[in-house]
């Protein structure tokens, strides 16, 4: 008999002590698996939820501004100059960034004033023909503005504009519409339900047209950036893309930030704060059948120290039983765990946007942490095993 064959010996001659020991350890496994990949799904899930809150990071390029001061009249700050980023340059810096993965969407704008012709309208010049018109890349317009709700559809060529709801009541716009910008005819494809910002005054349009007409090739007014990240604080994120682009000024709306970590953080910390009562529950669990079995085994542990096996040596024995009880636990929890996940969020139709993958590493982990978890839980009733001396196995017999 050696140390690694004893313990190996002692679970199998106990069946049914082991396969009790062994399911309620397996149980806590599951169930912090189980939590674990709900957290992953729904964390997923809040993500996609919470991009609907828009743009959290603003970019525009530095202006100079002086304070105006005469005659006893206060201007104010008034800019001297307005400067326009560079489009190729200021989107390569972003994407450059070490946190690129956590920035969602970036949607550069050019904002510029044009005279619309509406055929058939009694405002076919001054004041109410003037419209402002925003330039964008609709591809990353509808990721960055995904809680828009346009009646009719969304542009799909430069030909094709999509209308405010305040400038399309004003100018009695519909979808389908034609209409005169730019010196040529366009289609207004749709017009947006009511947003409550600045997005019902305007209409849209394709970023390269409206740069061509504004005389501004190349060059935006600002950038709308939807960013979030779990494991980090957004102002790294700002810092990073200001050394991306030092001409830019950087501005994060911190109270849509702060509510989107907020959530975040919270099912994060709920998920961890449960997970850790259940292992624990489950190593004090543990812990006491084996000092149970250990108080069964004075014998058997009487006789290895009668025939010279050290007190190092039970201490190990005992160890060593509780870490084949870990990994066997890990393992078969972990593969209980995730396919039980799998088709719980499955039911739940929670994996619609979101994907659970079996990871062999992960299962390798899993075995690893919960065999020294479990090797922890059996200190104290290896060292009560230790203990125990030879003449103990007499007084037992």
């Amino acid at each position: 008999m050696n140390i690694l064959t004893i313990p190996f010996r002692n679970i199998r001659r106990k069946p049914a002590k082991t396969l009790l020991l062994l399911l309620v350890f397996t149980l806590g496994v599951v169930s912090i698996v189980s939590l674990v990949s709900f957290s992953r799904v729904a964390r997923h899930s809040l993500e996609q939820k919470l991009w609907a809150f828009g743009p959290n990071i603003l970019v525009f390029p530095k202006t100079e501004q002086i304070r105006l001061s005469y005659g006893g009249m206060n201007a104010g700050n008034v800019t001297t100059d307005v400067r326009f980023l560079d489009e190729r340059a200021v989107l390569a810096g972003i994407d450059a960034i070490p946190n690129r993965g956590n920035v969602r969407a970036v949607s550069p704008k050019l904002v510029t004033v044009a005279a619309m012709t509406v055929p058939g309208k009694a405002s076919a010049s001054g004041a109410d023909s003037n419209v402002g018109v925003v330039g964008v890349l609709w591809d990353r317009e509808k990721l960055i503005k995904n809680y828009w709700m346009p009646q009719g559809r969304y542009p799909e060529t430069e030909e094709e504009l999509l209308a405010g709801h305040a400038v399309a009541a004003r100018l009695g716009l519909k979808p389908g519409d034609r209409v005169g910008l730019f010196g040529r005819e366009m289609l207004v494809s749709g017009v947006l339900e009511p947003t409550g910002s600045d997005d019902d005054g305007v209409v849209f349009g394709n970023l390269a047209l409206v740069q061509e007409n504004a005389g501004r090739r190349g060059k935006l007014n600002f950038l709308e950036v939807a960013a979030i990240c779990a494991g980090c604080p957004i102002g790294d994120i700002v810092d990073q893309m200001r050394a991306a682009v030092p001409d830019a000024e950087i501005t994060a709306m911190m109270n849509v930030v702060e509510q989107r970590m907020y959530s975040l953080d919270f099912v994060s910390n709920l998920i961890l704060a449960v997970s850790l009562i259940i292992l624990f529950i489950a190593c004090a669990m543990v812990g006491l059948s084996m000092m149970s079995q250990v108080n069964d085994r004075k014998r058997e542990i009487g006789l290895l120290r009668s025939m010279g096996f050290s007190k190092g040596r039970v201490f190990q024995i005992v160890c060593f039983e509780g870490f084949l009880l870990g990994v066997a636990a890990g393992g078969i929890g972990y593969t209980i765990g995730f396919v039980a996940s799998e088709k719980i969020l499955g039911a739940l139709r929670m994996l619609e946007d979101a994907s659970l993958t079996f990871e062999p590493a992960h299962l390798a982990i899993a075995c690893g942490v919960f065999g020294l978890v479990s090797t922890a839980s059996s200190l104290l009733p290896a060292w009560k095993a230790s203990r125990i001396e030879p003449s103990e196995a007499l007084v037992s017999i």
